[in-house]
């Protein structure tokens, strides 16, 4: 028989978590919306040009791989698109010949950074209800909780 005493703050704390997931939800498809209706793109595309766009130097499709949290799979799958579209290109490791390194095209650069523009507005206007000291503690909030600090 289990004769702990229940945490008070459990019930809260998973309304919270169920809150935060709906929220996260509804932006992330806010988003996808308005990268496909907007600018005819996705969101994986988005973001493995972000990710590129960040390593401008390019980098191996493993690495890519673990930038993103996706498998290689996946990765692959998109990065063989936007090389199609000619936005990114893949350039075999002259030390190994198993690795391939993956960079943005000059094509693919400016294409991302006209979407970055966009993106970080569209985001901006689904926040603009938060004030400045809101956004501080929300993100003092979500920092503790990364860290896996007690509340």
């Amino acid at each position: 028989m289990n004769t702990a005493v229940p945490d008070p703050l459990s019930k809260r704390r998973l309304k919270t978590w169920i809150r935060l997931l709906g929220v996260t939800r509804a932006a992330e498809s806010g988003l996808r919306e308005f990268l496909r209706v907007k600018h005819g793109t996705t969101l994986p595309r988005f973001d493995v040009l972000a990710a590129l766009y960040r390593r401008r130097d390019g980098t191996t499709m493993s690495e890519l791989s673990r930038l993103l949290l996706v498998s290689n799979g996946n990765a692959t799958a998109v990065v063989d698109r936007l090389e199609r579209d000619g936005l990114v290109r893949r350039v075999p490791s002259e030390q190994d010949r198993r690795t391939v390194f993956v960079a943005l095209t000059p094509e693919g650069l400016r294409q991302f950074e006209t979407l970055a523009t966009e993106h970080e507005r569209e985001v901006n206007a689904m926040f603009e209800n938060l004030s400045d000291a809101d956004l501080e503690t929300l993100a003092q909030v979500l920092k503790r909780l990364g860290k896996g600090d007690k509340a």
